[in-house]
This record gives structure tokens, C-alpha cells and sequence, in this order.
């Protein structure tokens, strides 16, 4: 899943950041209210975290934006104000959670989860096509009775292509969707991962694959 990630003080984003990446988390981080809305609005997140005091615009004043343009995505607000109206203002600006600052790595964890639950278009964590099951929670693929844990983009590219089996998506989109707009890797790496995530699929005899159709880019499919 994809998440938007907003907060000014970028020792505290890199260090978020991280801590959702290791959970298997693709993440954009921006450091200000109008980056935040400039990303959101182009689309492909699952969730966002806004901090709420930050340059050119707050959070809640991001957010209210966002709502106001009929962008539905999921958020979650942190913030060191915690009084009972700061708490309804959020919400009433359409955050969906409200995290006050200083906060547990779990707890931040559990919210995001809880948040992403909440989407319209709700995903389970146990996802399956064809003959293949994926567990989120656990990062593990799952057929005929074998089981192997994936990680880090391999993963993330997995979850994509179970979430959206026979959607064809370019290496440009896989990059955008899994590395993020910031990366600095190769292009390359799609590649690469996508090599390695075939060969797991061989590993368990899997009724479905990675098909490549040339020129275009990759979807998932039944086998022929």
C-alpha cells in the first residue's frame, strides 16, 4: 500500500518513514501543506498522514483542500495539540484519526492500519487469486500447501499485483507506485525485482504468473 507522508521536521519524517517502509509501507514523504495537497491530488495513495503545523499550509488547512476536491483518501492528522477542540476541528476538517505527538511506534502502526481499514474500497489483509493467497500481515505468499515470506520490494510488488490481477501496469507506473516519485533508483530495479518475484512463483508452483507482455509491462495472470 501507498502512503502519503506529511511533517516538517525531517528528522522525525525519515525516522517514520523508515518505520513504515520496514513494514512493507510504499511512502512519499513531502514537507509542507501544499506539497502535501499537490501529491494527494495526483492520485495512487492509500492513506495519509498529515502533521498539523507545518510551512505554507497546516495540515487541517491541506486536508479541508482535499476534501473540498472530492479526494476521499484516508487520513490520519498528528499533532502536539491536544485539547478537545483542537481534536474536533480535525476531525471536522475530515481526518479520519487523531494521534497526538509525542506517540509510540506501535501505536502509530496500529492507527495506520485501523485507517486503512476504513478505506471505501476496503482490502482484506489475506488477499488470493488463482490458486495463490498473500497474507499481509505476515508478508507471505501461500500456494499448494507451501508458503515463503517476501520482502521489501519484492513484496510491495506482490501486493500490487494481487490487489490488481490482470491490470497491465508499465515499468514506469510499478516505479512510481512501488519506488516513489522521489527515488533515485534505476529503472532497472523493476526488473530485477520483477525477476525475482517470478522465480519465487516457480518456487511454489503457482497456477498464476508474472506475464510479461512486451513493450507494455507486466500483470498478473492465470497460466496458460
Amino acid at each position: 500500500m501507498k502512503l502519503l507522508f506529511a511533517e516538517d521536521d525531517r528528522d522525525l519524517s525519515r525516522a517514520v518513514k523508515a518505520l513504515l517502509e520496514r513494514s512493507g509501507y510504499i511512502v512519499d514523504a513531502v514537507y509542507d501543506g501544499q506539497s502535501a495537497v499537490d501529491y494527494a491530488l495526483a492520485g495512487g495513495y492509500d492513506g495519509m498522514i498529515l502533521d498539523w503545523m507545518m510551512p505554507e499550509k497546516s495540515g487541517v488547512e491541506a486536508l479541508s483542500v482535499l476534501r473540498e476536491k472530492g479526494v476521499a483518501i484516508p487520513c490520519l492528522l498528528l499533532t502536539a495539540r491536544d485539547s478537545v477542540e483542537d481534536k474536533v476541528q480535525g476531525l471536522d476538517a475530515g481526518a479520519d484519526d487523531y494521534l497526538p505527538k509525542p506517540f509510540e511506534a506501535q501505536e502509530l502502526m496500529a492507527r495506520v492500519r485501523a485507517m486503512l481499514r476504513r478505506r471505501a474500497s476496503y482490502v482484506p489483509d489475506i488477499v488470493s487469486f488463482s490458486d495463490l493467497s498473500l497474507d499481509k500481515g505476515k508478508n507471505e505468499l501461500s500456494c499448494n500447501g507451501k508458503t515463503l515470506r517476501l520482502t521489501g520490494k519484492t513484496y510491495q510488488l506482490m501486493e500490487l499485483f494481487m490487489e490488481n490481477p490482470h491490470v497491465l501496469f508499465s515499468v514506469n507506473q510499478l516505479m512510481e507506485r512501488v519506488w516513489g516519485w522521489d527515488s533515485e533508483a534505476e529503472i532497472n530495479v523493476v526488473w530485477v525485482n520483477i525477476s525475482q518475484l517470478r522465480k519465487r512463483l516457480s518456487e511454489l508452483d503457482a497456477g498464476a504468473e508474472i506475464h510479461v507482455h512486451r513493450g507494455s509491462g507486466y500483470s498478473l495472470e492465470n497460466k496458460a
